[in-house]
This record gives C-alpha cells, sequence and structure tokens, in this order.
C-alpha cells in the first residue's frame, strides 16, 4: 500500500483533486528499507488518511510518468 503525498481525508477528496487536474503523486513509505517502490507507470493501491490516523479509505490507481491519472 501506498500513500499520496497530499493526505487526502477522503477517497472523495483525492479523486475531486484528479477531476480538478491537480497533479497527485505517490509514495511508499520505508520503500528504501522494504524495498518496494512505487511504479512511475501501472497500478497502485492506496490508503488514507496517512499514519498515525486509522486508515477509512482505500483506492487503486492509475499512474503515469509518476502522476496519479485515474482513481477507483
Amino acid at each position: 500500500m501506498a500513500y499520496t503525498k497530499v493526505n487526502y481525508l477522503t477517497k472523495k477528496a483525492l479523486k475531486e483533486a484528479i477531476a480538478k487536474g491537480q497533479r497527485v503523486t505517490v509514495y511508499q513509505p520505508n520503500g528504501d528499507v522494504t524495498g518496494f517502490n512505487t511504479p512511475e507507470n501501472g497500478t497502485v493501491y492506496l490508503e488514507g488518511p496517512h499514519y498515525p490516523k486509522a486508515h477509512t479509505w482505500y483506492a487503486e490507481a492509475t499512474v503515469k510518468d509518476g502522476i496519479i491519472v485515474k482513481v477507483k
């Protein structure tokens, strides 16, 4: 699971940002330790809001050139 750089409190807020054309990027916490990094292109799985808050939403997103272009 990965996070968006901006801490969206809801999946709806994330989808609205994408619809407005905002450039939303993704990061994998501790990727340097675990060896798992987010792809520049393809599918990523997101969760939010950021730790330490409890995760209340999950999403599948399509990433192109490091930017989220679609959220399910």
